[in-house]
């Protein structure tokens, strides 16, 4: 053994050594008590990161349990790298959104670069090749001092790696709030494609089979990354660049390249990705689901730097690398084919009977400990909770000073959550591969499977304002807006992913936004048929005790089974019939219109949201969509009527004469399960008789120039074209 991992494996472990591992005084004396003696320097290290909250979800597995995950679409629920649903004929989508938040904070190019390279290998682990990224991003107040600076990180980061893979960037909502001032989100989404008979999982079987490692080399950077992302920030963050890992997207393609190859053959018993606390919960987790034991050589682990401990070489989270376990025999197989594709092969152990993970370095042994507590075994908290407040109805009289209808669009227009975001996203390769049939700026994305007539449609939603002011009504709303988003293109949601977003759960608090939030998730996912089957909890997302907006981020996928069916929504021609399908009470409790046209930040309620007419009403949409009856459809979510109907308008310069009437409420109330349908002026009737008793009211009709609303106020589409347009690139200049 070399002085070096002598050393650090005689170190007395103290409090202060305990602390630095981010685990409490209850916890090391539970990993004392499972080790039936005290662990040793490296074992402290292996423990800690498997009990962090990043790893274990020890604050939030007894709410995730609600969570509705089953439906007869999945495949694989949560619980692997990647969720896995059946779109028909013999192929299956696979997806997963994560976060890589307190990284892209840290060293906001690497940290999102990183983020979406360890999506991506989520989603190719399992078996499939990704075709869509996604991506969900919340920033500071605009002109916060560091707003500017981590906006271009992040874009290019996700860019460079998206771009340099060849994986299309085909959409996802980027949004400012004070709030994330200190402490941003980059919320990672892969979608991808696999034969439902073709799906790796991660479980490792059979005594005496030899673990591989594949990939990249490890190096020391990301080493405690997973403690870092489960510790709330203050103003030593900066100091925590060095667990910030470091990506290379042109290993990431050669590695999955190399992988679709071996998984064409039958060589493969499990497989992983080395993401948070790399080799060690890989190697923890594949052992554990298949109930062996594993043992590790860490003499064989190909490292880029010298004089590397194994508690280095265990809780590195050094890029592109991945475990795998083999069938005995057919190492040589393997290995010709990732040293074809100039990666790194080593077989660097074997699974065992022992139910123990026991790690050798140098001759000696430097690990040796129970799988059982390593992998189920960290504390399940029920954090104590206060539900958030009911917060009082929005206060009409606010509207006493309101500007006139006019004036309040073109504000909402060049706001900064309405605002054209092309700046961001003309940075990403939307049509890589080729089957990109709608990127970014539309309700949702949509993918075609390729060689085929289907098409996926996929969405991130949430509206952070209205889960801080009800979350339960807040959770609702970002599932249904997923929902709507989806059947807006025609396709049938199937099934989300999620990313939950929230500060630090030991306060009674923020825990109860969080278990408010996921109550009405899950009520929406029953009543949508819109299960989980794959997610993230990125919690501890605070500066100085001070928390984020609850934001737990919704990614939606749907299917299309006749992609040339698909509607977008923009108006495409003169002369269109414009309806409104949905209830309008003007609820503008939590809205855009009370934030940055009255500029007022009383906390009111939201809107609420009714699941069964949202079921209904995205059904009738669908419906529509599929007989043809539709030229457009947007659903209305940010800024209400009117900026819905602008959005439309703007993007093909056709305008409208809308003669619907009403006051402010009307037009910038955020009511739910509302869509605008626009049709052929033949097809008109055909749609009328259709709806029944459902509320759609004809609006007006597309054409001209202008937008015209009941006669009283005309805009110019090009002056809100040019208003919506500017608002980014001036940001960025500065």
């Amino acid at each position: 053994m070399s002085k070096s991992q002598s050393h650090i494996n005689d170190t007395q472990i103290t409090d202060e050594i305990v602390a630095e591992h981010g685990l409490t005084p209850d916890e090391y004396q539970m990993v004392c008590d499972h080790m039936g003696r005290t662990p040793n320097y490296t074992e402290l290290g292996v423990f800690s990161v498997m009990w962090s909250e990043h790893c274990s979800y020890k604050s939030s597995r007894k709410w995730l349990k609600k969570l509705p995950v089953d439906g007869p679409q999945v495949i694989q629920g949560p619980g692997e790298n990647a969720g896995v649903i059946d779109i028909g004929d013999g192929d299956a989508a696979v997806f997963k959104m994560e976060s890589h938040n307190h990284p892209s904070f840290i060293e906001p190019y690497q940290g999102a670069a990183t983020g979406v390279g360890g999506i991506m290998r989520d989603v190719f682990t399992m078996g499939a090749r990704p075709v869509a990224n996604l991506n969900a991003l919340r920033f500071g107040q605009p002109d916060h001092p560091k707003t500017r600076h981590l906006v271009a990180g992040v874009v290019s980061g996700i860019g460079g790696y998206g771009n340099c893979i060849g994986v299309p960037t085909v959409g996802g909502e980027i949004n400012f709030d004070k709030s994330y001032n200190g402490n941003i989100l980059v919320n990672a989404m892969c979608v991808g494609v696999a034969r439902t008979d073709k799906i790796f999982y991660a479980a490792a079987t059979g005594i005496g089979s030899p673990v591989v490692y594949v990939g990249s080399k490890t190096g020391r950077d990301g080493i405690h990354g997973a403690t870092m992302a489960s510790a709330e920030f203050d103003d030593a963050s900066d100091e925590k660049r060095p667990t910030v890992q470091v990506g290379d997207p042109f290993t990431e393609k050669l590695l999955l390249e190399a992988c679709q190859e071996l998984m064409a053959s039958d060589a493969i018993i499990g497989i992983q990705d080395m993401g948070a606390a790399g080799l060690t919960s890989s190697s923890v987790e594949m052992a554990d689901k298949g109930g062996v034991g594993i043992w590790l050589d860490l003499d064989k682990v190909p490292c880029r730097e010298t004089h590397m401990t194994g508690y280095e070489m265990l809780l590195s989270e050094s890029q592109e690398r991945m475990l795998m376990v083999l069938k005995p025999g057919r190492e040589a197989e393997a290995e010709a084919i990732f040293t074809r594709w100039g990666l790194d092969f080593a077989v660097i152990g074997e699974l065992t009977d022992t139910g123990r993970m026991v790690v050798s370095h140098e001759g000696q042994t430097i690990a040796d400990m129970p799988l059982g507590p390593l992998a189920d075994g960290a504390p399940e908290y029920e954090r104590p909770y206060v539900p958030t407040a009911t917060a009082p109805a929005f206060d009409a009289a606010l509207l006493t000073k309101a500007p006139d209808m006019g004036a309040a669009l073109k504000t909402l227009m060049a706001s900064s959550e309405i605002a054209s975001r092309r700046w961001v996203y003309e940075q990403y390769d939307s049509m890589v591969m080729g089957d990109t049939l709608a990127g970014p700026g539309g309700d949702a994305a949509m993918v075609r499977v390729h060689g085929t007539d289907k098409a996926l449609a996929i969405s991130t939603d949430v509206t952070p304002r209205y889960c801080f002011a009800d979350p339960v009504e807040g959770g609702k709303q970002a599932v249904a807006e997923a929902y709507r988003n989806i059947s807006a293109t025609g396709a049938t949601p199937l099934a989300i992913t999620n990313c939950l977003n929230f500060g630090n759960p030991e306060r009674p608090e923020i825990m109860g936004q969080f278990v408010g939030c996921l109550e009405g998730m899950g009520d929406a996912g029953r009543a949508l048929n819109f299960p989980v089957v794959s997610g993230n909890v990125s919690l501890y997302n605070e500066t100085n005790g001070t928390g984020i907006m609850p934001t737990p981020a919704i990614g939606g996928v749907g299917l299309l089974k006749q992609l040339d069916k698909a509607v977008g929504n923009r108006l495409t021609g003169n002369g269109q019939v414009i309806y409104l399908l949905g209830e309008t009470h003007g609820h503008l409790g939590a809205s855009l219109y009370q934030r940055d046209v009255l500029a007022n930040d009383t906390v009111f309620a939201p809107p609420p949201v009714d699941l069964e007419k949202e079921a209904a009403h995205g059904a009738f949409v669908r419906a529509a969509i599929d007989d043809g009856l539709l030229a457009a459809a947007h659903d209305i979510s940010d800024g209400g009527l009117a900026v819905a109907i602008a959005e439309m308008s703007i993007g093909p310069g056709i305008g409208a004469n809308i003669t619907a009437d009403g006051d402010a409420a009307f037009w910038f109330g955020e009511d739910q399960a509302r869509y605008i349908l626009v049709v052929e002026t033949d097809d008109a009737v055909a749609l009328e008789a259709r709806a029944g008793d459902l509320p759609l009211t004809r609006i007006g009709t597309s054409g001209g120039t202008d937008l015209q609303f009941a006669d009283k106020v005309t805009i110019s589409v090009a002056e809100l074209h040019d208003l919506n347009e500017g608002w980014f690139p001036a940001l960025m200049q500065g």
